[in-house]
């Protein structure tokens, strides 16, 4: 599923415009890796995002639903910078 996408559906970022901006502005790693909008995320991927003074990271689960595929967030950290 779409970095920007999981971003929006796991409620870390509300709206998926913003999830985009942070996106092409670098402020999203995948795996520690910088992503873009359209970086594939896959289940036990680790994303941190870095909103102002604080870092995000949290592990991305996805599971079947009936016939649709839910992202699902797992918190492990909130830093400060």
């Amino acid at each position: 599923m779409r970095a920007d996408l999981v971003l929006k559906q796991t409620a870390i970022i509300k709206r998926r415009v913003i999830a985009k901006t942070l996106l092409d502005n670098g402020c999203v790693l995948v795996n520690d890796r910088i992503a873009k909008p359209s970086t594939e995320v896959k289940s036990d991927d680790v994303l941190s995002v870095s909103l102002g003074q604080r870092i995000i990271k949290a592990k991305i689960v996805f599971e079947l639903r009936g016939k649709k595929e839910i992202a699902i967030s797992e918190i492990l950290s909130i830093e400060k910078k």
